[in-house]
């Protein structure tokens, strides 16, 4: 039977008038994703009898009225890097397949403490290393609007969960598009947030440098409410930043954009983009300008190099942080009679191509002989891609590119290709090294698959990209379309 879609906002508005207990969106949110899994693949664990206690907590928060928020008994779901208590966190890999957790990252903590319930883990790209969601260690993820097809990645199943209407919004993490790639895929909204402005404590890095947590939902006001509480200073970690964190749905203007400057950088704009993704961006440039932004061309001469340098650095960081799993803290290999056969068996069966592929390329940029010819290099040329941003953003206050090239590939059309797959990445991996926000949000369709238009903000400027994504959903219906709906295009 058809049901309304569950957005944040709608799940908040139902427990407020006490139209449904937390219990009861709970279950039905639990009902859905038991139907939708066999098919889906987006979740990793389903933590029913964890979610029910925590509704049931809600219920009770909601009935004293006890410093109740806008996620207070909403369900929402996670990406498995990030550690939950008592619960398995594998970070879709066979080397942490019995690894529970002894205590939750700061973001969960922080929902915990707004009340918020958790349905479960979410499937992703094995420790954050793919754009499609097709090398978990367990088994891939499907894009809800095409099974066929990937939902982008590494957070494939973040942006499944919330396309399948499973649960109101989740949280993803974002190395080089990996939130912004699946929300493009997938139809919803994602936010890979400045550098710092959300916790990485209970993150299982990737790259330590880039690794950026946010969440992702239908609409930019949810995902601006979820930001709101995730978002600040953590002693925990000592890259967060120290800085105020705004009511940031609060500062919404409806859909006036008088005064704000948008820039279009020439280097995005290029042959090689699906015609119709290029199609429907052009067609949200000129809406926003109709909302009354005005819009300028801009150069980011650094761009060319935002592959390499972003691959090089990753590669590097990725190949110390993944030198911990050894087999003596997460995971014993069987039969191994000393030291060294237990590191090499372990690390030989526990770890998938992808991430072997990166771990050797990783250990090679950081050896004797290579270290300053490519990773030196690699770090000196990320300054200048900043420097880039912030000459772009002296006179315009944020910039509009497109997410991806294309739509969702199909499953198996890149993965027999490194390069290919890489190369999907190319306009998403320039914001990480830069450590700048930036926010996917769904601006129509190509060839019946949904397209992402990709808003850039200087550090902290998320208030800015709420602004504009918001105007822009409040004069569009891009975020109201579903799967399996009558019309897409």
């Amino acid at each position: 039977m058809a049901h309304p879609p569950l957005t944040l906002a709608r799940a908040t508005e139902l427990l407020r008038t006490r139209q449904a207990s937390s219990v009861e969106l709970t279950k039905q949110c639990l009902a859905r994703v038991h139907a939708a899994e066999p098919n889906l693949g987006a979740f990793l664990s389903i933590t029913e009898e964890h979610a029910l206690k925590q509704a049931r907590a809600a219920d009770e928060r909601i009935a004293r009225g006890d410093n109740v928020g806008p996620l207070t008994g909403v369900p929402y779901a996670v990406k498995d890097c990030l550690n939950t208590v008592g619960l398995r966190t594998t970070c879709a890999s066979k080397i942490l397949r019995d690894y529970v957790s002894p205590y939750d990252a700061t973001v969960i903590r922080k929902l915990n403490a707004a009340g918020a319930v958790m349905v479960g883990k979410l499937n992703m790209d094995e420790f954050g290393m793919g754009s499609s969601c097709e090398n978990s260690g367990y088994f891939p993820c499907k894009n809800p609007w095409d099974h066929g097809r990937v939902p982008g990645g590494s957070s494939g199943g973040s942006g499944a969960a919330v396309a399948a209407d499973l649960v109101p919004y989740t949280l993803g993490e974002d190395t080089g598009g990996s939130i912004r790639m699946p929300a493009a895929f997938c139809g919803v909204v994602g936010l890979k947030s400045t550098y710092g402005r959300v916790s990485r404590n209970g993150l299982l890095a990737l790259s330590s440098s880039f690794d950026s947590i946010g969440p992702m939902a239908w609409t930019v006001e949810d995902v601006a409410q979820v930001t709101r509480v995730i978002a600040g200073r953590d002693p925990l970690d000592s890259t967060s930043l120290d800085a105020p964190v705004p009511d940031y749905a609060a500062q919404f203007t409806g859909a006036d954009l008088k005064g704000v400057r948008l820039g279009m950088p020439k280097e995005y704009f290029t042959e090689g983009m699906q015609p119709g993704v290029a199609k429907a961006l052009l067609a949200a440039i000129d809406n926003l300008k109709g909302l009354g932004a005005t819009v300028q061309d801009v150069s980011l001469p650094h761009t060319k190099y935002a592959m390499p340098v972003y691959y090089t650095v990753q590669f590097a960081e990725a190949s110390a942080n993944l030198a911990r799993y050894d087999g003596v803290r997460f995971r014993t290999a069987a039969e191994a009679d000393d030291l060294l056969n237990l590191y090499l068996r372990t690390r030989a069966d526990g770890f998938g191509p992808e991430v072997k592929r990166r771990i050797l390329l990783g250990t090679y940029v950081l050896s004797v002989g290579h270290y300053d010819a490519y990773y030196l290099k690699a770090q000196q040329v990320r300054e200048l891609m900043r420097q880039d941003f912030d000459k772009a953003f002296e006179s315009c206050d944020a910039l509009i590119t497109p997410v991806a090239p294309t739509t969702a590939f199909k499953f198996g059309e890149k993965s027999a290709d490194p390069l290919a797959m890489y190369l999907s990445d190319i306009y998403v991996t320039a914001v990480n090294p830069s450590g700048v926000p930036g926010l996917s949000v769904p601006c129509g369709f190509a060839d019946g698959l949904p397209v992402g238009m990709q808003l850039i903000g200087p550090r902290l400027g998320e208030p800015t990209l709420f602004r504009i994504g918001h105007a822009y959903q409040q004069s569009t219906d891009w975020h109201l379309r579903r799967p399996n709906s009558e019309t897409t295009a």
